[in-house]
């Protein structure tokens, strides 16, 4: 496992469609959960009432509020492997926690399957403007995973019937072609959650199909390319002051690389040093690139100069300070709605900053990104809006587009995710 490349998946879907049993018996069916614990849900799942049909998607729901509702609902996370790959399998349960989970790192995904279902009239409201497939599409799409596999699950109710698939599949390339990817680059495997037909094992009902299992099909994803080439960013999680030392701050390489001797700078002070040294472990290491979780000592800044939240980058590329941008954001929570001038906490990489929401530029179609409307006086659950943020003092942030790790954020209040977004552009900035 150790030796093997590491990829987060997560599998999305209409809340009918099946995914978490497609999923359970996937994992059942790999090895990965034995054939007791599925028995046992079986058995529980037949005494509340939900008959059998239930067992596979036990494996990914094992919470009793989820039990009696038969709902998925927390971020179930599995792990797996294939011949050429480690997985860690986030379940997106409910639409409004995938984004959130998404949008606030839990699982930047590197890949996604989407379950579509082959039953007549499932697909069509999965796809239907409103339904979960569409939006999920377009967010996975909009948050960068690019790599994407379909899987038309159900293919059993019609009696394995290459007609039903060919029905679904159509209506699946539609549907991920309106939001961006390329139908070439997208396999559609048709499965039965239920019967385990294309999981692991190729079907026996299905001898029309020529293609992959799901198995199969996991091992042609790609490793992403680590950032290194983009210039550096080093969000601070803490700082350390330590005797004989000095200031050693720890934080994640997001992108790009850092050496010994370097010159850098820490935003927002502006204050400029160079590294001393850099640990990871307790281990020296002469560099460090994007991915790493290092601690470093810096020569020639001071403790005052940097915090959690600052963003360390090089003085020829600075990390940029927004004191106000423009982003895109989907209201996830709220009792009532929200309107301009409402001042929740912003996260954003290691930084948490009070920050007002001081313009609704325009709400949009979540499924399209199309404006639906200009300036709205009010957005409730549910709505995506382009928005001007301010935070209450200059931020480190970066656009989603030119950084993703630096460009995502959640806005927090009352202990519940209000919203989450992508900063589209940086409207003011702040220099030192």
């Amino acid at each position: 496992m150790a030796n093997k490349d590491h990829l987060n998946l997560i599998v999305t879907g209409h809340i009918d469609n099946g995914k978490s049993t497609t999923m359970g018996h996937f994992l059942m069916d790999l090895g990965v959960v034995d054939e007791r614990t599925i028995e046992a849900h079986a058995k529980a799942s037949e005494e509340t009432g939900k008959g059998d049909t239930f067992k596979y998607a036990w494996v990914m729901d094992n919470i009793k509020d989820e039990r009696e509702r038969g709902i998925t609902i927390d971020l179930a996370f599995q792990k797996f492997e294939t011949p050429k790959f480690f997985f860690t399998l986030i379940d997106a349960p409910g639409h409004r926690d995938f984004i959130k989970n998404m949008i606030t790192g839990a699982s930047e995904a590197d890949c996604a399957v989407l379950v579509l279902s082959a039953k007549e009239g499932e697909t069509d409201t999965a796809i239907a403007p409103g339904g979960q497939a569409r939006e999920h599409a377009f967010l996975l799409k909009t948050l960068g995973v690019n790599q994407l596999i379909v899987a038309i699950n159900k293919m059993d109710d019609s009696n394995f019937s290459e007609e039903a698939f060919k029905v679904a599949k159509e209506k699946g390339e539609k549907l991920i072609k309106s939001v961006g990817y390329k139908i070439d680059q997208v396999p559609f495997i048709p499965v039965s959650g239920w019967k385990g037909d294309n999981l692991v094992k190729k079907s026996e009902n299905m001898a029309w199909y020529k293609g992959k299992t799901l198995l199969e099909a996991f091992d042609d994803f790609k490793m992403p390319e680590k950032p290194i080439g983009k210039p550096l960013r080093v969000p601070i999680q803490d700082v350390y002051s330590i005797t004989g030392v000095g200031t050693v701050p720890v934080g994640r390489v997001e992108t790009g690389k850092m050496k010994a001797n370097d010159k850098i700078i820490v935003m927002p002070s502006g204050a400029v040093g160079e590294i001393k040294s850099i640990e990871t472990h307790h281990q020296q290491m002469e560099s460090a690139e994007a991915g790493d979780n290092i601690g470093f000592n810096l020569r020639g800044i001071e403790k005052k100069d940097i915090k959690r939240g600052d963003v360390m980058g090089t003085p020829d590329a600075p990390p940029k300070v927004a004191k106000e941008f423009k982003a895109q954001i989907i209201v996830i929570h709220h009792p009532t709605a929200l309107a301009p001038g409402y001042t929740p906490v912003m996260h954003c990489h290691t930084a948490q900053v009070a920050a007002t929401i001081t313009e609704f530029v325009s709400k949009i179609n979540p499924a399209s990104g199309a404006v639906e409307e200009e300036n709205p006086k009010f957005l409730k659950v549910g709505d995506s809006a382009i928005v001007k943020i301010r935070p209450v003092r200059p931020t480190p942030i970066e656009t989603f587009q030119d950084f993703p790790e630096m460009g995502r954020f959640a806005l927090r209040d009352m202990g519940a995710t209000i919203a989450a977004g992508i900063v589209k552009e940086i409207t003011e900035e702040h220099k030192p």
